[in-house]
């Protein structure tokens, strides 16, 4: 009888602090869903209303005078452009190194670990770097220094993402591609990376998600264009930048085109987001 009843005890104590997990676990997914609710519910009801066509069709305005946001998508589509084929190129052929041919090689350990620690950096960082390699010895901000600060901060997320998707792919596929007398380069190129097709892309939009919302960057390597500038070796403008400068202002015209600023790369970031996850939910079906 003592050993049962010690059992029923050990068995509410299990319940009660199970249920003590639950609730808290519970708080805070509330917590997290109301900061997200209260978030997307502010950019929508300021967001919205500074929405319309000449958003799309003209540049930044002066004080009090028509105006939109062109030049600053445009320049945010060139410099997020840039860096992700940049990001794409290096971030897929290093991943591929990683998780092919590095295992048990220190360089590749090394490499990995560098990675990890680029993840975590802060973008300010990035961006003083980029500022003193790039931009100081050139003397003048560029897009293209743009690109490459945006380069750097999404190569980690590609690189990662491109390692663990190879490594989730059969050794079977390898063997029966060398099997046929195939190399183990063409193997990969035409088996395995067609195979990771949906984790690749998945980690294109993650790392496209990652930069275009970063301000800190441009700030030191292209911090802005009131016109609109379709040249790589000239400073332009960027929406982050462009909403970090609208926000501060006292002019309530330019208030509500960094609302829609912010919605609209809030709009961007979520659809990649979205996207990714299919993408991924997907490959995992299969």
């Amino acid at each position: 009888m003592a050993g049962l009843r010690e059992d029923r005890a050990k068995r509410g104590k299990r319940r009660t602090v199970n249920g003590v997990f639950v609730v808290l676990a519970s708080l805070a997914t509330g917590l997290a869903l109301l900061a997200l609710v209260l978030i997307l519910g502010s950019l929508l009801i300021n967001g919205v209303g500074g929405l319309s066509a000449s958003v799309f069709l003209l540049d930044q305005p002066s004080p009090g005078e028509p105006g939109g946001l062109r030049n600053a998508i445009v320049g945010s589509l060139m410099m997020c452009g840039g860096g992700m084929a940049l990001s794409v190129v290096i971030g897929v052929l290093a991943g591929t190194w990683l998780a092919e041919y590095g295992d048990g090689k220190a360089l590749a350990t090394g490499v990995r670990f560098l990675n990890d620690v680029l993840l975590s950096a802060p973008s300010i960082l990035v961006g003083l770097f980029v500022y003193e390699i790039m931009v100081r010895p050139f003397h003048g901000f560029s897009a293209g220094a743009g690109a490459v600060a945006l380069a750097f901060l999404a190569i980690p997320v590609v690189t990662r993402t491109t390692e663990d998707m190879l490594r989730l792919q059969p050794h079977a596929l390898r063997e029966a591609g060398m099997a046929l007398g195939a190399s183990k380069g063409h193997v990969i190129r035409s088996v395995i990376w067609r195979a990771s097709r949906p984790g690749l892309v998945t980690g294109a939009l993650l790392g496209f998600a990652r930069i275009s919302g970063e301000t800190a960057p441009l700030l030191f390597t292209s911090p802005g264009n009131p016109f609109l500038s379709l040249r790589i070796d000239e400073p332009v403008a960027a929406l982050p930048t462009v909403i970090f400068q609208y926000a501060l202002s006292a002019y309530d015209d330019w208030e509500a085109l960094a609302w829609a600023g912010a919605l609209l790369i809030a709009v961007a970031v979520l659809a990649a987001n979205i996207i990714g996850r299919v993408l991924t939910r997907g490959r995992r079906s299969r």
